[in-house]
């Protein structure tokens, strides 16, 4: 059984930093590409990031980059999300999400009906 759980949220004030973790089990995590989800209230789940499974291929959304930066632990089975200069508009729920027979990001990367596997999130809140 597959198993994703994220863990790395808090209250922050803006300009503050946070890094997110994922974990996994019941797959081989090196096998696959990671993506890094989020969603604000009243939102749609918007793709923040994603890293191919060498973690040497990693693409951002216009939302968050140059403030954030994913990478990967093969060895340790955890995806990183390091987030700096939070903004209020970042509050949002976190997710790591898992894409069966993929170990690159695809153009579709984004999209979060192309994804089999999601933990159950870690919230992040910014205030301003």
């Amino acid at each position: 059984q597959v198993q994703v759980k994220e863990s790395g949220g808090g209250l922050v004030q803006a300009g503050g930093s946070l890094r997110l973790s994922c974990k996994t089990s019941g797959l081989t995590f090196a096998d696959y590409a990671m993506t890094w989800f989020r969603q604000a209230p009243g939102k749609e789940r918007e793709g923040v990031s994603c890293i191919s499974w060498s973690g040497h291929f990693t693409y951002y959304s216009d939302s968050v980059k140059g403030r954030v930066t994913i990478s990967r632990d093969n060895a340790k089975n955890t995806l990183y999300l390091e987030m700096i200069n939070l903004k209020p508009e970042d509050t949002a729920m976190y997710y790591c999400a898992v894409r069966r027979n993929y170990d690159y990001c695809p153009a579709s990367w984004p999209l979060e009906n192309e994804y089999n596997y999601w933990g159950q999130g870690t919230q992040v809140s910014v205030s301003s």
